[in-house]
């Protein structure tokens, strides 16, 4: 059985939640919580990085991050299921997945800011420069909306996590005045239940 460190509330882990159980893989993934700030936690001695998600094989291995998890589910379900063979789609599956990476890294900065520093320490330029980092990539995922039925791949899955993890910490705000990006994430969900099925909480 392999082992999946990560939390209820993590985008990075509900993109290895939603391809393992897409792929047919959930059965064979032990899920543990982790709490990254804690340094007796099992997570650490497994990702001396000490982030999520790790995924550690059967064979003690342990594989992270989220990118390299879905890569390797990927290789385990036989290939050319969420990562592309052809060159072409492949690539243009992985830059998707590495700007709303991006979007997502962006986001939960905003958080920590006011999570872990005091309140007199808030720098609100950093702030807004990270919110200018998520305006500018939900302004180009507008404008290139995707169709999900094309292809489940690994842009897909992060560009879900990205939205849902919007609504989850930013109460939505980006729904209203992304009306294609609204209509993608709601094709998503009725079209792969394990995003329900996944929804963050903390």
């Amino acid at each position: 059985m392999m082992i999946l460190y990560s939390t209820p509330a993590s985008p990075f882990g509900r993109k290895v939640k939603i391809a393992a159980q897409h792929l047919g893989l959930a059965d064979r993934i032990e899920i543990r919580g982790a709490d990254v700030n804690n340094d007796a936690d099992p997570l650490l001695k497994a990702n001396p990085v000490g982030k999520i998600p790790a995924l550690t094989l059967e064979d003690g291995t342990t594989l992270f991050d989220s990118r390299v998890i879905l890569d390797y589910l990927d290789h385990l379900a036989g290939g050319n299921r969420i990562l592309p063979a052809s060159p072409e789609s492949r690539y243009r599956a992985m830059v998707l997945q590495a700007a709303c990476d991006g979007l997502i890294d962006a986001a939960i900065l905003q958080v920590y800011e006011r999570r872990y520093r005091p309140e007199d320490k808030w720098h609100q330029p950093w702030v807004d420069r990270q919110a200018d980092k998520v305006a500018r990539t939900l302004a180009a995922l507008e404008t290139h909306p995707t169709d999900v039925d094309d292809a489940l791949h690994v842009g897909a899955i992060t560009k879900a996590c990205a939205l849902g993890y919007l609504d989850f910490r930013f109460e939505g705000a980006w729904r209203a005045t992304h009306p294609n990006l609204v209509a993608w994430v709601t094709q998503f969900e009725q079209a792969v239940p394990a995003f329900a099925a996944t929804k963050p909480s903390d």
